[in-house]
């Protein structure tokens, strides 16, 4: 089972919306459409069988809609896994990570920079105090800000890894986008999985490399991080700067089965 393991898609009501702001925020063109008839076609044809679609509520009256979607994307098609999200400000914890159990959700999504929270915020642990142990745990990681002042970093990840250790934590982007040196000070080697996404056009290639060479390869997973990226082209450029094989690509694809409980 090979998935993908970071991706968006957008409600197409709010598609155009959402594409709009990731290309005011991080300056980069979108390569797909943002829904999912655009995103399933181009896994497809990078050799990727799932998905997983992720979801984050920039407030917290936005929680249950966007965990709603979460449950409508994963019914809709055998090929999404969908993870949902919470916010530090949202109240019934316990009753909404029920209904995500209920609904067969593996995994949660935070984006701190964009919910308006640090990772160090005493409410937010309060929230991965209540989903410790019951779900994998993706944290988008880094920004243009430095670490001390950036609502996410690897340093205040790596505290959160000390924290949690029963729950399985996904730290996106090689584990900081932009903030790879703290990535690989203090995340590379220890016991959290580091996605590709959103990182190989950015990342400088002593970096990548140390990275890719302290990091157990099976805690490596493949994210294209879509709309934003292809697939297809994310694999090719493993295989460019990484110097992976295309079945060194696909392990890493199948890492994130493992991790899921999907292989």
């Amino acid at each position: 089972m090979r998935i993908d393991i970071h991706t968006h898609a957008f409600h197409p009501k709010i598609a155009v919306k959402a594409l709009a702001h990731l290309k005011a925020h991080y300056g980069i063109e979108p390569v797909g459409t943002g829904v999912v008839d655009d995103l399933l076609p181009r896994a497809q044809a990078a050799g990727i069988d799932k998905v997983v679609a992720l979801v984050a509520a920039t407030d917290p009256a936005q929680v249950i809609p966007a965990n709603t979607w979460a449950i409508e994307l994963q019914r809709s098609d055998p090929r999404i896994v969908a993870f949902g999200t919470l916010h530090p400000g949202f109240v019934d914890l316990d009753g909404e990570l029920a209904r995500l159990e209920r609904n067969g959700i593996r995994g949660l999504k935070f984006h701190a920079d964009f919910q308006g929270f640090f990772l160090d915020d005493p409410a937010f642990l309060r929230v991965l105090e209540a989903a410790a142990g019951r779900f994998a745990v993706m944290f988008h990681v880094g920004d243009r800000l430095p670490p001390d002042k950036n609502p996410s970093c690897p340093i205040k990840l790596g505290a959160l890894i000390d924290r949690f250790p029963e729950t399985p934590i996904i730290a996106a982007h090689l584990g900081g986008y932009l903030h790879w040196r703290w990535a690989l000070e203090e995340l590379a080697g220890r016991d959290v999985y580091l996605d590709t996404s959103s990182s190989l056009d950015f990342i400088p290639d002593d970096l990548l490399q140390a990275i890719f060479a302290r990091h157990p390869r099976e805690r490596i997973l493949f994210g294209s991080d879509y709309p934003l990226f292809d697939p297809c082209d994310e694999v090719e450029k493993l295989m460019r700067r990484v110097g992976l094989s295309r079945g060194e690509v696909q392990m890493l694809m199948e890492n994130g089965a493992r991790l899921l409980g999907l292989a």
